[in-house]
C-alpha cells in the first residue's frame, strides 16, 4: 500500500519534472527521489500522529467509563439511603399527625385569638385610607373572624399578609385615582387623589376625609396654608420631597382643627360688646390716621418755611413769624406776649384730636371688661338652668368674657401707641414754633441793645 502512494506521489511529481525538463535540465533523479522520501516521511509522521491520537482517545474513554460506572454507584447509594429515610419519615409523620390529633383540643384558646385580631384588624383595615386605594381587604379578615373551625396556616398566612400589607403602605405616598364625593355631594368618578401614609388624602388643594365606603371634601377645610401644602404636593414630581402636615391621629386632629371657630365666629362670639369694641378700634385707627397725615402736612409746611426768610400764612411757624414781621419796631415785651399768643393758636390744632385718642385707648380695655362681666354673667345663668353636667352650655359665656377681653385689648395697646407717636410729633412742631419765637425775640433784643450803645 505504502509502495503504491510513493508511485502515485512519483507519478505526480514526475509529471511536472518532465514539464520542467524541457525548459530546464537542472532537475536530476536525485532530486525527484529526495522530494518522494520527504512525502513518505511526512505520510509515515501523520500516520503515528493519528495512532497516538487513537491510542489517547482510547485512554479517555475508559477512564470516561470508569467515572460513569462510580457515578452509577453513588446514585444508587443515594437512591438507598433516600429510600430509607423516606420509610423514615412515613413512620415519624405518622407520629406527628396522632400527635397533632391530641392537641387539636388544647387550640381553643388560640382559635379565640386568632379571631380576636382578625376583627381588630378587620376594623381597622376597613377605616384605614389605604382601603380607598385597595379596597376589599377587609372581607376576607372578617369572615375569618366569624369562623368555626380551625384556621389553616394558609390563612393565618393571608392575615399576617394583610396586616404586613398594611404597615407597608403606611409609609408611602401613593397618587391614584378614585370616585369622590364633592363639597356639593355630587360623587365625581375618576378624581386624581394623592394618599399619604395612612394619615390624610389630598385632591386639588382639599383635604378628603374617608368613611370606609367612600372619599369625601371635607365641608370646611384647614387654613390656606394647610390646602397650599396639598396641592404642592399634588402636583410635585415622583420622588421630589415637598413640605407637608400630617395627622398623626388618621383624622382626629385634623377634624378639631377644622372646627376651630374662624376670625369672624369669634367676633359673633363676642356679641353686642365685642361689636363696639371693634367699632371704636376702627374708629380710633382711622382718625389716628388722619391726625397722622394731617401732622405730617403741618410739618411739612414747616419744614419749607424754615428755608425761608418770608413769612406764610399757609403754616403754623409763617403765622407765627408773621406777627413780627408785621410789627418789627415793637418793644421786645409785646413781641413776647405777642409771640407766646400766636404759638398759643398754633398749639391748639396741632395737639386737636390726641385726647380722643387717649380716651379711646382707656375706653377700649373698660368695655372689654365690661363683656367679660356679661360672659360670666350667661355663663352662671345657663349652670343654674343646666348645671354643670355638660361644658359646651356654658361655652357661650365663657366665649364672650375672653373674646370681649382679648378685642378691648388688641384696640387699646395699638391705639396707645399711635397716641404716643402723634403726640410726639405734636410737641416737636410746637418746639419748633417756640425755638423760632425764641429766636426771633434774642435777635431783635440784642439788636436793640447794640443800637442802644
Amino acid at each position: 500500500m505504502k509502495s503504491k502512494i510513493l508511485l502515485f506521489v512519483a507519478a505526480l511529481v514526475v509529471a511536472p519534472l518532465g514539464a520542467q525538463a524541457q525548459d530546464s535540465q537542472t532537475q536530476t533523479l536525485e532530486d525527484l527521489l529526495r522530494v518522494v522520501e520527504q512525502a513518505a516521511s511526512e505520510e509515515a509522521r501523520v500516520d503515528q500522529d493519528r495512532l497516538q491520537r487513537f491510542i489517547r482517545e482510547r485512554a479517555n474513554q475508559r477512564q470516561l467509563l470508569d467515572e460513569a460506572r462510580a457515578e452509577l454507584a453513588r446514585q444508587e447509594a443515594r437512591a438507598e439511603r433516600l429510600r430509607n429515610a423516606f420509610d423514615q419519615n412515613e413512620i415519624a409523620l405518622v407520629e406527628l399527625e396522632t400527635t397533632l390529633d391530641e392537641r387539636m383540643g388544647n387550640l381553643g384558646e388560640l382559635f379565640g385569638v386568632v379571631r380576636q385580631v382578625a376583627g381588630d384588624v378587620a376594623s381597622s383595615i376597613e377605616e384605614s385610607m389605604v382601603s380607598a386605594q385597595l379596597p376589599g381587604r377587609a372581607e376576607y379578615l372578617s369572615e375569618l373572624a366569624q369562623r368555626r373551625e380551625l384556621p389553616t396556616a394558609n390563612e393565618l398566612s393571608r392575615m399576617w399578609l394583610e396586616m404586613v400589607r398594611e404597615i407597608y403602605q403606611s409609609g408611602r405616598v401613593v397618587k391614584f385615582t378614585a370616585p369622590v364625593v364633592n363639597s356639593d355631594g355630587q360623587l365625581e368618578d375618576g378624581r386624581e387623589v394623592v394618599r399619604v401614609g395612612v394619615f390624610n388624602v389630598v385632591s386639588d388643594g382639599k383635604f378628603l376625609t374617608w368613611n370606609g365606603e367612600e372619599l369625601a371634601e371635607m365641608p370646611r377645610q384647614p387654613a390656606p396654608r394647610f390646602q397650599s401644602m396639598a396641592q404642592a404636593l399634588q402636583d410635585a414630581a415622583p420622588g421630589s420631597v415637598e413640605e407637608m402636615a400630617i395627622d398623626g391621629t388618621r383624622g382626629a386632629i385634623l377634624a378639631s382643627v377644622v372646627r376651630s371657630p374662624t376670625w369672624e365666629e369669634r367676633r359673633r362670639q363676642g356679641g353686642p360688646v365685642g361689636n363696639v369694641i371693634i367699632a371704636l378700634g376702627i374708629f380710633g385707627v382711622l382718625f389716628s390716621l388722619w391726625k397722622g397725615i394731617v401732622l405730617f402736612m403741618r410739618g411739612s409746611a414747616i419744614k419749607r418755611q424754615l428755608k425761608r426768610e418770608e413769612a406764610s400764612d399757609n403754616n403754623a411757624l409763617g403765622r407765627v413769624m408773621k406777627v413780627y414781621q408785621d410789627d418789627p419796631d415793637q418793644d421786645v415785651e409785646t413781641l413776647e406776649l405777642k409771640l407766646d399768643e400766636a404759638i398759643l393758636r398754633e398749639t391748639a390744632p396741632l395737639e386737636s384730636g390726641l385726647p380722643l385718642i387717649k380716651v379711646l385707648y382707656v375706653i377700649a380695655p373698660l368695655v372689654g371688661l365690661l363683656g367679660t362681666v356679661v360672659g360670666m354673667i350667661v355663663t352662671f345663668q345657663q349652670i343654674t338652668l343646666f348645671g354643670t353636667g355638660d361644658p359646651r352650655m356654658m361655652a357661650n359665656g365663657i366665649s364672650m368674657a375672653l373674646i370681649t377681653t382679648v378685642l378691648g385689648l388688641v384696640v387699646a395697646i395699638p391705639l396707645t401707641i399711635i397716641h404716643s407717636l402723634l403726640h410726639s410729633r405734636a410737641r416737636a412742631l410746637i418746639q419748633i414754633l417756640e425755638e423760632q419765637s425764641a429766636g426771633i425775640i434774642a435777635r431783635l433784643a440784642e439788636h436793640r441793645h447794640g443800637r442802644s450803645q
